[in-house]
């Protein structure tokens, strides 16, 4: 793949485009099973309750991996990604109701660094509720 954004033409402030995704309680047996992450707190409700939660909660390193691709589908290439984290907030929470929960994500470049990398800092709310803190991801531009 190839880096389709290149540095000279990005600003601070360049804003990302924003996408949405859901979650359902089947998105979480798929990711349990792709991950090996069988936490019951993912799964199942009773569980769930019983530990204080308010109902089935999304993985976080899923609720991650969903925002980054805001990063890694307006570069073109994610490999460009070099480095990537975030703090978990809020849990993204998933009812039983046959349409789940929707993450909505927004970026912008918020630093022009070195060697033609940005830094992206990245939003993910879920309810009205930022689930993601501190996301950021430093990107190497073509």
């Amino acid at each position: 793949m190839t880096v389709a954004v290149r540095f000279d033409e990005v600003r601070v402030g360049t804003e990302l485009p924003a996408q949405s995704f859901s979650v359902t309680r089947a998105t979480l047996v798929q990711y349990a099973g792709a991950s090996g992450d069988f936490n019951p707190i993912h799964w199942n409700e009773k569980f769930a309750l019983e530990v204080g939660l308010p109902d089935v909660i999304a993985h976080g390193m899923f609720t991650m991996a969903e925002a980054a691709r805001v990063v890694t589908d307006w570069v073109g290439d994610p490999a460009a990604v070099v480095e990537y984290g975030v703090r978990f907030t809020k849990p993204v929470v998933v009812p039983n109701d046959g349409v789940g929960a929707t993450v909505e994500v927004t970026a912008k470049v918020a630093a022009l660094l070195e060697d033609n990398r940005v830094r992206v800092d990245l939003v993910a709310t879920s309810e009205g509720q930022k689930v993601l803190g501190m996301a950021r991801a430093v990107v190497r531009l073509g």
